[in-house]
């Protein structure tokens, strides 16, 4: 399908109106091949094939900016899973191996890079136990890494021994980094279901089956989608609703077509996909918070959030594809409560609770995310919800996941303050019944019956 003239100048009046802007060009980067026995050795050949691959990222987005008029707020690198090419090492460390790819993220002037991760949702190798041990090291000793478990899946089950040392390296993510807001947690994030192709921090990662470099754009838009549904009456059914949607996600996806295409064009990599999510962000208006309460819930987390969720998710999704053949990644609302003004507002004001988020994660791309909890918050209870989770992501055959930040010497009420696309993350209160017992029961909660679809 051709793109029009006419609809370049219809998002350039989005941009300048509305907040459009891509929110990531992400390169992934296969990594085979870099594996080595010496530590030293492995290092410097995945900071050579990292800086070599995406020595003209930064620069073909920044010339697609300028020409298209289309901001990018991000550009990134994923790599394949590091617990993957790091068996053949003895070390017990793997945090050099964050440090090489932090490096060749500066050398490049990207703002993230994801693929400190290992895929153990049916059990844990010598190497992937090595990498959970290192996180917390590599993330408070990096800028700009992100890590990430897939910790479950519908064909597996849950890991339950992921899900407890998940709650302990959160946790010791946050204490690592406790004199700036523990950002360390806010940089780690464990999966149900996670897919291979996702161009957003903290899960991003290069799959197996992808080929060697490609080209991922994910899309944003909530300020477009928002100021679109205003223009509907109050009257309006939510059929009027929906299809105002989707013909909004139409446009927001048809401009990440249009700078995937060209990326990959430019870049002689494969076109991978279109992630056409909607990522909030703090600024006024560009909130799915906001979206929600335009369709006509009283405030975020109000009752009837969870259906406006599950329209908007839904909507976003119908029109989407028709502007793309490869969309992919996660694709619909994310609700992270840091990055999104209106979710904030929620949370200050008690209309958002964290179990009102666990249930909107039913119908929506990711899951809970970017969520203060008290630093006093037990390990038990962390596994608790992550198990939770977890389990909406396995039964439901969907991505789910958790990006928790324990607020180490904070407690309910206080605010920590990130800055730029994290923006603020209120802590809220958790349930503290956890008990403790089931977080270290261990094994696998089985694959359901739903997984045997052969």
């Amino acid at each position: 399908m051709d793109i029009t003239p006419q609809e370049v100048a219809e998002t350039l009046s989005m941009v300048s109106e509305q907040n459009l802007d891509l929110r990531t060009i992400t390169m992934g980067i296969s990594l085979a091949g870099c594996a080595d026995e010496d530590m030293g050795r492995m290092c410097d050949k995945v900071y050579d094939r990292i800086t070599h691959t995406a020595e003209r990222l930064v620069e073909t987005a920044e010339d697609l900016e300028a020409e298209f008029g289309i901001p990018i707020a991000n550009k990134r690198v994923s790599v394949t899973p590091i617990a993957q090419i790091a068996a053949g090492c003895a070390d017990e460390d793997l945090s050099p191996l964050a440090h090489a790819m932090d490096r060749a993220a500066e050398s490049l002037g990207i703002d993230f890079m994801g693929g400190f991760s290992a895929l153990v949702q049916k059990g844990m190798g010598a190497t992937d136990r090595k990498l959970i041990a290192s996180v917390p090291e590599a993330l408070a000793t990096t800028e700009r890494v992100c890590s990430s478990l897939n910790i479950a899946s519908t064909r597996a089950g849950i890991n339950m021994d992921a899900v407890l040392l998940s709650a302990e390296t959160i946790l010791e993510c946050a204490r690592r980094t406790e004199d700036i807001d523990c950002y360390g947690a806010a940089k780690f994030v464990v999966f149900a279901n996670m897919v291979e192709d996702s161009p957003f921090m903290a899960g991003a990662v290069h799959g197996s089956g992808e080929a060697d470099a490609v080209i991922n754009v994910g899309v944003s838009g909530p300020g477009v989608m928002a100021a679109a549904l205003a223009e509907l009456p109050e009257s309006a059914s939510l059929m009027d609703v929906a299809e105002k949607i989707k013909k909004t996600a139409f446009k927001i996806t048809r401009a990440g077509e249009l700078m995937s295409r060209e990326a990959s064009r430019r870049l002689g990599v494969e076109k991978g996909i279109v992630d056409l999510s909607l990522a909030p962000t703090p600024a006024a208006g560009d909130s799915v918070a906001k979206i929600l309460e335009i369709i006509g819930v009283g405030e975020c987390g109000g009752p009837g959030t969870t259906c406006a969720l599950a329209l908007l998710n839904d909507a976003v999704k119908k029109g989407g594809v028709m502007a793309s053949s490869s969309v992919g990644g996660l694709s619909g609302a994310f609700i992270p409560v840091s990055e999104d003004a209106g979710m904030i507002r929620a949370a200050v004001d008690g209309a958002l609770s964290l179990e009102k988020l666990e249930a909107m994660t039913c119908v929506c791309s990711v899951g809970l995310d970017m969520i203060a909890v008290p630093g006093d918050t037990s390990v038990e209870t962390i596994a608790g919800i992550i198990a939770d989770e977890m389990a909406i992501g396995v039964i439901n055959t969907k991505t789910t996941a958790v990006r928790l930040i324990p607020a180490i010497g904070r407690k309910e009420g206080d605010m920590l303050e990130f800055g730029g696309l994290f923006g603020s993350a209120p802590v809220m209160p958790v349930n503290r019944f956890a008990g403790s017992v089931f977080a270290h029961r261990g094994g696998r909660f089985p694959a359901p019956l739903n997984s045997l679809k052969n």
